[in-house]
């Protein structure tokens, strides 16, 4: 179920990366750091479950980080 949850939103960071780098309107750049957290928040969880600990909590750790860039950079 996870590694489906990775896949969809992969897919979507991947199209608003694309849509930003094409067009060079970055409006919806927010929303691709918003997904990206959450696709490396379910990465974490994934490695958590499968026994790997420290690739777990790294993950989690990079996705709070990515988190509150996200949230800097909406309220500035």
């Amino acid at each position: 179920m996870l590694k489906k949850i990775r896949l969809i939103l992969g897919i979507i960071v991947l199209i608003l990366a694309l849509f930003g780098l094409i067009t060079k309107n970055f409006v919806a750049q927010p929303f691709m750091m918003l997904g990206l957290f959450a696709f490396i928040l379910v990465g974490g969880i994934d490695e958590l479950n499968q026994g790997k600990k420290r690739r777990g909590y790294v993950s989690i750790f990079a996705a709070i980080f990515v988190f509150a860039v996200v949230i800097k950079t909406i309220f500035p």
